[in-house]
């Protein structure tokens, strides 16, 4: 942090994180109502462009999965 951006008794917070725009609690009922944040490894994620082909290969893998359930059943 160079001198002329310092504040006298500010915290180490940088000018350019200026947050006085904010809303407060703008995701608190959001997270009240839980989240499902799956995070993959590197090379999951190298895998996959987006989070669309994400929801794909899940979706392909949970329908032979369910296949494949239905099969032994029978």
């Amino acid at each position: 942090m160079n001198q002329e951006n310092k504040v006298e008794g500010a915290d180490e917070m940088e000018a350019e994180y200026d947050i006085r725009g904010g809303v407060r609690g703008k995701y608190a009922e959001q997270y009240r109502q839980g989240t499902n944040l799956v995070l993959l490894d590197a090379d999951v994620a190298a895998a996959f462009p987006d989070t669309a082909a994400v929801n794909r290969a899940l979706r392909l893998l949970i329908e032979v999965a369910r296949q494949q359930v239905r099969t032994e059943a029978a």
